[in-house]
């Protein structure tokens, strides 16, 4: 097995995170204190070109220092930096200077400012809201992007497998039959059913109504068919989950994991005709995580294993699975092999 590059997310029903907008600094005020500073700067700009403007224009200087405030530093520093610049244009720029007299011309002047203001703040706002929302999306699409070349990935691996295993089951057949020619037909119901317990596996993997039922009795029905379909007779697998709810996403993609550790276990860590045991844990740990253990009685690991040098395509499949589950995978050996994934039971918000 071997390790595919985790996905932007991790699975889970995707949903459009709430808009982020740009935000300076980590301190609480300190868009605000620069908005002040940028009204101050304008104001300052303002009565340096007061000297060669013909009468009027209170607002030359404001109107861009809220546009590029708005732009820059958010909403809330915008509206105050239009505040600033509306109160400082009106005590300084209008008619009667030096006063904040409100008259019938000064009413008209001030509304005009404060609709162009609202306008300009508005817009960029929303503009900012839905390049927020649109980047959300986009990392969405790559996030089932990358879940669906994952799940297309094992489904490949997965049918690949199950076509050498039926050549192989045939190949055992036609070797029964040649040796006793009377047992045929019942060689071919043999392969049959193998045939109709893989077709099972798949349809438990990929229907949702399936997986309703309680986690442990899912992984045990599962592991059952797994048995049965490789004819591994001399084997057991133990199921240890206590009642847990996941949703279907992380079921699903904890179940794929589940099958391709157990079956590789099945083909690598016991002999044809010896006895083992496969044990399955799945135990709550602190805060929203949970521990997935999978260990075997075979001969374990080799010393040398190096996981991050492996290129196992069933590797790469299971790590994939394993981000895709927000999870930390290790390998240990342990009186046989032992894989565990800490993984956090709930999608984490976006």
């Amino acid at each position: 097995m071997s390790q595919l590059p985790a996905p932007l997310s991790r699975a889970g029903d995707p949903a459009v995170a709430p808009a982020r907008l740009p935000s300076w600094g980590g301190e609480v005020w300190a868009g605000e204190l620069l908005a002040a500073a940028v009204a101050g700067l304008a104001a300052g700009l303002r009565f340096g070109l007061d000297p060669v403007l013909p009468p009027g224009f209170p607002f030359l200087t404001f109107f861009p220092a809220v546009i590029l405030t708005t732009f820059f530093l958010g909403l809330r520093p915008g509206i105050v930096c239009a505040v600033l610049s509306g109160l400082t244009a009106w005590y300084f720029f209008i008619s009667p200077v030096e006063t904040f007299v409100l008259n019938g011309p000064t009413a008209l002047t001030m509304a005009f400012y404060t609709f162009i203001v609202t306008v300009d703040i508005a817009l960029i706002h929303r503009m900012q809201v839905s390049g927020a929302r649109l980047a959300a999306e986009r990392a969405v699409t790559a996030d089932l992007y990358e879940q669906q070349r994952t799940m297309f990935q094992e489904l490949q691996h997965r049918v690949a497998n199950n076509m050498q295993f039926v050549a192989a089951l045939l190949s055992l057949q036609k070797r029964k039959i040649a040796d006793d020619p009377k047992a045929a037909m019942a060689a071919f119901d043999e392969a049959q059913a193998r045939l109709e317990t893989i077709a099972r596996i798949h349809r438990r993997l990929y229907d949702p109504s399936r997986i309703d039922q309680p986690v442990g009795l899912y992984l045990q029905e599962l592991c059952a068919d797994l048995l049965e379909a490789t004819g591994a007779r001399n084997i057991v697998c133990l199921v240890d989950v206590p009642p847990l709810r996941l949703d279907l996403a992380r079921l699903t993609t904890l179940s794929l994991l589940v099958v391709e550790i157990v079956t590789n276990a099945l083909k690598h860590a016991f002999t044809e005709a010896g006895r083992g045991t496969i044990t399955i844990r799945l135990e709550p740990l602190e805060g929203p995580l949970a521990a997935l253990t999978i260990a075997d009685d075979g001969p374990g690991i080799p010393a040398s294993f190096d996981p991050a040098a492996s290129r196992s395509l069933g590797f790469r499949i299971v790590q994939g699975l394993a981000a895709q589950l927000d999870g930390q995978l290790t390998y240990a050996n342990e009186g046989g092999t032992v894989v565990r994934l800490v993984f956090p039971t709930m999608r984490a918000a976006a």
